[in-house]
């Protein structure tokens, strides 16, 4: 995605903006009534969260680009002129709860369990701990994709001294956080809760034991090793203690002063816990909203562990990052199913909305998602082949590398090559991957019945009548004329030209699973004038043959 710091202000966008109902300037003007009456902070802060436990994953990409989107929105209705900063808070020092199973040597980090993320040995050996090591896989996937950020290491912060104030604040008030904290807990977690974890000053673990006593005036809690019944006072300055998840969210927008963060859906209650702590710290809770869940194709909550869904990984290497940008754009509080038959669609959708940018006024633009997914600066991009009739084509063709789909291509359109549409030549590839992975191995050809056989005969004849160079509406309106002549395929719901019976979408519908062994396609038309007339009445001449379906 090309991100740029630069923003255009010209007139005409600040009066588009001021009007546009768009989710992300529908976000930022919350920010903007937060301070209303009290004026701007020096930096409005945005923040966003990270668990260093795994390795960076699809739901932190859509956390920071649905952000980052707010982020722009807030800078145009404010001209620009309050400093922003997007935080990424990586929680480095929270407790290693266990093993995950896609790291080696799992054995060595069994050893480990309890301990902070940032002082577990890292099991790649290229790093100080494990979650210095997930650190810089955040920064480099951040960086990957053009972010503009600030990286925040929670062992940086309180170690430093930073949350220091905070966590003292919290000692003072420590009855106000239990009162808030115990309603939301299950009776047997209530006899052991503490707001803020002791680390073990021997053993390095997070302690989540009960806190025996607090004194606020020197800033320490007594707690009782539960392995040894040894009894220690412990100092929360210096990174001597951390607080516990819920209070530790309320710290962070107390004390760094945050003013916007959204999350999932499942942190409703969570988010109102914090809020609540965050006002007994004498902050401010920040603006934000919660996203919907993602879905797999059942409809089940996408799990890390399940491994139900589909990674980042694997959606890059199939489509194009803006193609996901989008996706994470488009209703972000409606769950949303995410796996691989969506990709296509998304990738359309992206180029779409891209080509109708330009033809588009102000108004429309900043409700346009390319506008959004590129800070203001969506590129000019010619898409003469759409992503779905590409795999439709590799499809009709077996195509096994670029090189046979654009000698289809350069037919179809004249003068365009892989140099003259190097983004079109990397959707080539994208889709002679994604055929190969998802399309190829469940192709189910069929053999037509006789009405279908005779229906395919009439449009082999009606494409051989049709002159050299037919276009993809001439093919189709060929295709028209002969269902319109067959009973099953007349759709009395709609009117022809002529006046009788429209033509069902079963008629396609056939001829995709007969032809090509898929349940749907684009236009025939646009597919057939992209394949070839003369193809296109040869791979019917192989279906009539019972070539095609075993």
């Amino acid at each position: 995605m090309t991100r740029s710091n630069s923003i255009d202000l010209n007139p005409d966008i600040l009066a588009a903006a001021a009007d546009s109902r768009a989710w992300p300037f529908e976000e930022a003007r919350k920010i903007i009534e937060r301070y209303r009456k009290t004026g701007f902070p020096k930096t409005v802060l945005f923040e966003t969260g990270y668990g260093p436990s795994g390795l960076p994953h699809i739901g932190t990409f859509g956390e920071v680009a649905r952000t980052t989107m707010v982020r722009h929105a807030f800078r145009i209705l404010t001209e620009d002129k309050i400093a922003t900063n997007l935080l990424c808070f990586s929680d480095d020092v929270d407790g290693m709860r266990k093993v995950p199973e896609n790291v080696p040597n799992r054995e060595m980090l069994l050893e480990h369990l309890g301990k902070p993320l940032t002082r577990v040995p890292d099991p790649f050996g290229e790093y100080e701990s494990f979650g210095h090591h997930n650190n810089a896989m955040l920064r480099r996937f951040l960086d990957t994709f053009g972010f503009d950020y600030e990286f925040a290491s929670a062992l940086d912060y309180y170690t430093s001294g930073r949350f220091d104030d905070g966590l003292v604040k919290m000692l003072e008030n420590y009855d106000k956080v239990m009162a808030v904290m115990l309603p939301t807990l299950r009776e047997e977690r209530r006899k052991t809760y503490a707001p803020i974890l002791p680390i073990h000053p021997e053993t390095g673990v997070v302690m989540q034991v009960p806190i025996e006593e607090v004194h606020a005036d020197r800033a320490t809690v007594v707690w009782t090793d539960p392995a040894t019944g040894k009894r220690w006072e412990t100092s929360v300055k210096g990174g001597g203690c951390k607080a516990q998840w819920k209070p530790d969210w309320a710290l962070r927008w107390a004390v760094l002063g945050v003013d916007y963060e959204m999350s999932g859906k499942d942190h409703i209650d969570n988010v109102k816990t914090s809020g609540k702590i965050c006002r007994i710290l004498g902050g401010t809770p920040p603006e934000g909203f919660n996203y919907e869940l993602f879905l797999d194709e059942n409809g089940e909550k996408i799990s890390k562990s399940k491994g139900n869904g589909i990674t980042i990984d694997e959606w890059l290497a199939y489509a194009p990052t803006e193609s996901l940008a989008l996706y994470m754009y488009q209703k972000p509080k409606v769950a949303k199913k995410l796996y691989f038959d969506v990709i296509p669609r998304a990738v359309d959708e992206y180029y779409t909305f891209l080509s109708a940018y330009a033809r588009q006024d102000w108004k429309e633009r900043l409700g346009n998602p390319v506008w959004h997914i590129h800070d203001g600066e969506p590129p000019a991009i010619d898409l003469p082949v759409p992503f779905a009739l590409l795999l439709n084509l590799v499809s009709a063709s077996n195509a096994q590398n670029k090189g046979v789909l654009w000698g289809f291509i350069s037919r179809y359109a004249p003068g365009v090559t892989p140099q003259s549409h190097p983004e079109l030549d990397r959707l080539a590839e994208y889709a002679i991957r994604y055929f190969d992975d998802f399309v190829k191995p469940s192709k189910v050809y069929r053999h037509p019945d006789e009405v279908e056989r005779q229906a395919l005969e009439k449009l082999g004849e009606a494409l051989d009548m049709l002159p050299a160079g037919a276009d993809g509406e001439s093919i189709q309106n060929a295709a028209l004329n002969v269902a319109r002549k067959i009973e099953r395929y007349q759709d009395h719901s709609k009117q022809s030209p002529e006046g009788g019976p429209g033509v069902s979408v079963a008629f396609f519908q056939m001829i995709y699973q007969v032809l090509i062994g898929q349940e749907r396609g684009p236009r025939f038309g646009s597919f057939a004038a992209l394949y070839g007339v003369a193809e296109t009445r040869a791979l019917i001449g192989k279906a009539l043959a019972g070539e095609l379906a075993a």
